[in-house]
């Protein structure tokens, strides 16, 4: 039971200082949903729903992160002018042979 209480006392103030720290709503985005799924998985692993809230935020924000960045990158590439690609080139007249050459 004291590990337990102990395990709490320090717990809940990290979780807690997390939150604060991403309090932002553009750092939160993800973070509800991770945290959500984090702490049903972890309290059906083991009762361990804080810690898997703290978990699935984290990844859920980082998931949030790297979408985000796809979808700036997408946008950059539709707003570039795209180039017209060169035409191809057909080649020139050839030589013609010289006499008595053999040709191939």
């Amino acid at each position: 039971m004291a590990w337990r209480t102990l395990l709490q006392a320090l717990v809940i103030p990290v979780v807690i200082l997390a939150f604060m720290a991403n309090a932002s709503q553009a750092e939160a985005r993800g973070c509800i949903k991770g945290a959500a799924v984090g702490a049903v998985a972890g309290h059906v692993a083991g009762h361990h729903a804080v810690l898997g809230a703290v978990t699935g935020c984290a990844v859920g924000h980082h998931l949030a992160k790297k979408e985000e960045q796809r979808q700036r990158q997408l946008r950059q590439q539709q707003t570039q002018p795209q180039s017209q690609p060169p035409a191809p080139q057909t080649p020139g007249p050839r030589p013609a042979p010289e006499a008595g050459a053999a040709t191939v």
